[in-house]
């Protein structure tokens, strides 16, 4: 199974989950994450927060949506709106997380955290079958 996580920049929240993804889905899938414009780097508040709960990001660099798979089972978008890309997946959705970058460290720690629960449910939903019938499609 393929995942992607995918926003704007690649610089802060897809990397997060990126991160989380290869902590919490990597023995049930593969984890991407991409953005539709090119950044030079992934955001030092980013790479902090990660820091502080013991993962380590700061080998990782934005990538664009070239560089993932072009078939994915399932892209999440971080709340991208109206920017949102299209990607051939079996199944999407998108979280709808607010983008902390500019704001203070206290507002990365909170999307952090927001991710870190989006992808245990992910998870659980993976594993309990949630999302077997819309996978088969």
């Amino acid at each position: 199974m393929k995942i992607a996580f995918i926003c704007i920049h690649n610089s802060c929240r897809s990397q997060m989950a990126e991160a989380w993804g290869n902590k919490l889905l990597s023995d049930i899938s593969e984890i991407y994450s991409a953005g539709t414009e090119e950044y030079p780097e992934v955001k030092p508040l980013a790479v902090a927060v990660m820091s502080e709960v013991g993962i380590d990001t700061s080998d990782q660099y934005p990538k664009l949506l070239k560089d993932i798979p072009p078939k994915l089972d399932i892209l999440i978008t971080m709340g991208c709106g109206v920017e949102c890309p299209y990607v051939p997946a079996i199944y999407r959705e998108d979280w709808g997380l607010d983008d902390p970058s500019g704001g203070p460290i206290e507002d990365f720690r909170i999307t952090r955290d927001l991710i870190e629960e989006r992808v245990k449910q992910l998870r659980e939903r993976i594993l309990n079958g949630d999302l077997k019938n819309k996978l088969t499609k």
